[in-house]
């Protein structure tokens, strides 16, 4: 298989053929283009979204991606909030539609109040790259429902402001609901409370992690794996579960 194709679990059932995923882009957004090819190779329909429409384009699931949105100047995603499609993934979102904030798409999450917390510089103020160990906590939500509870996976890490924090009281709360969806496996690698390394809302459509799935999707481009150096594709499970759950739904 050239590094080009898609491993065989990419190939998308007929069932999901038509699906769209938006990608949002605000400014200084880095990994819009690689969570699009995430989305294409899972099956799915990329659509591109610019941070200052109001309009979704009638997508059925939507992805913040990482980078530095508005370069952080005030604090990460604090800014993008209030971009004219945040608005709409907001309604979309309470709605019931999948959403899926990675890295600063999560702090944009948690700054929209779609997800509780906060994220704050990482304890050792460094930035941190590396493959990153995951334990899935939650294989319920629309964006795990085909990993399995308890499932090792690597996902590559990129941060410098990705410590989770929260009072004990909704950290308790996050625990007893099942609602933390993955945990740092080894070393935590920014200081989160409990090792949260991701979380979802109650109703488990909407999910926020700091890990980099969109950059473990194709054989020769991922992270090390048991099948070879840069061979693992863990990241491509989360963009078929959500395929999965929009089937389901």
């Amino acid at each position: 298989m050239s590094a080009t194709e898609p491993p065989p679990a990419a190939v998308a059932a007929p069932a999901l053929a038509g699906a769209r995923i938006g990608v949002i882009t605000f400014p200084g957004t880095l990994d819009d283009r690689d969570a699009s090819r995430a989305v294409r190779l899972a099956g799915a329909e990329a659509v591109s979204l610019w941070h200052g429409d109001e309009s979704l384009q009638d997508v059925d699931a939507v992805v913040l991606p990482g980078g530095f949105s508005y370069g952080d100047y005030l604090r990460a995603g604090a800014i993008s909030r209030f971009a004219p499609a945040m608005a709409a993934v907001v309604d979309a979102a309470n709605g019931g539609m999948p959403v899926l904030g990675i890295c600063n798409g999560f702090q944009v999450l948690t700054e929209a109040h779609l997800l509780p917390g906060s994220m704050v510089k990482n304890d050792h103020l460094h930035f941190v790259c590396r493959e990153q160990s995951l334990v899935v906590e939650n294989a319920r939500t629309a964006w795990t429902n085909e990993f399995r509870r308890g499932q090792q996976i690597t996902i590559p890490l990129k941060n410098q402001d990705g410590q989770f924090v929260a009072d004990e009281r909704t950290l308790d709360e996050l625990e007893g609901e099942g609602r933390v969806v993955f945990r740092y496996d080894g070393w935590n690698p920014n200081g989160s409370r409990r090792d949260i390394a991701g979380i979802t809302n109650d109703r488990g459509n909407v999910v926020g992690l700091m890990p980099h799935p969109e950059h473990a999707v194709e054989a020769g481009f991922g992270p090390a794996s048991a099948e070879g150096p840069r061979a693992g594709v863990d990241g491509l499970t989360f963009f078929t579960s959500v395929l999965s759950s929009l089937v389901h739904a």
